[in-house]
């Protein structure tokens, strides 16, 4: 009986300790917590300015207004985020948007947010949007201006502007104020140290000189 107990014990701190761990961002304890930008303190989030000294700007931004530019990036896109730094009264409310400009035919390759699902609305062009679950099923949709489309919490994930002549523009809002962001190929390719090259051709099935071209042309 006693050994039953223990195990069922520990059965309960184990999920209590995986909730914890899954769960969204912390709810907030007031109305609001406009961000200290120049708090020189660290914590999982940013401090609060005094309420006293809020204003109606601290709730509002442009930074969303204007095109990205794409030409600088080998994809062909820019992402522009709400950050507490353009936004200080998104703190806490666990939540960010993000302007996604992308080129004719540009792609936002394979990528994945660790703490956060998204939504995301096509506002101009035509879109292929798609996901890879777990069981490496893929997911896919042709979004026009207008339709929108859900990527699940931490899976790969890619937009592509199908337009060979015209840019494309979505809007997309995830689910923390801090989602993370890891381009597949990026984080493969051009990690500091290098993942060793014997590792990447097994893992991918390719050779040493294409380990090297990879490299190359990510600026690795």
């Amino acid at each position: 009986m006693k050994t039953s107990l223990t195990i069922l014990q520990l059965f309960i701190c184990q999920a209590l300790l995986l909730r914890s761990l899954v769960k969204a961002d912390p709810d907030p304890l007031q109305d609001y917590c406009v961000a200290d930008t120049n708090s020189l303190f660290f914590i999982n989030g940013a401090p609060c300015i005094n309420p006293k000294s809020v204003v109606s700007s601290h709730f509002a931004t442009s930074a969303l207004a204007k095109p990205g530019k794409t030409s600088g990036n080998p994809f062909g896109f820019n992402v522009t985020l709400t950050t507490t730094a353009n936004l200080p009264g998104l703190n806490t409310m666990g939540l960010t948007l993000a302007r996604v400009d992308i080129a004719s035919n540009g792609l936002v390759p394979l990528h994945s947010h660790p703490r956060a699902s998204e939504v995301t609305i096509c506002l101009n062009g035509v879109l292929l949007v798609g996901f890879v679950d777990t069981s490496s099923r893929l997911f896919t949709q042709l979004l026009r201006a207008g339709e929108s489309f859900v990527f699940p919490r931490g899976l790969i994930h890619f937009l592509y502007n199908l337009d060979s002549s015209k840019p494309a523009l979505a809007m997309s809002g995830l689910s923390s104020q801090n989602p993370g962001a890891q381009i597949a190929s990026v984080a493969v390719f051009t990690s500091k140290p290098s993942i060793p090259d014997e590792i990447l051709k097994k893992a991918f099935q390719i050779s040493g000189q294409d380990v090297s071209k990879i490299r190359r042309n990510l600026g690795g």
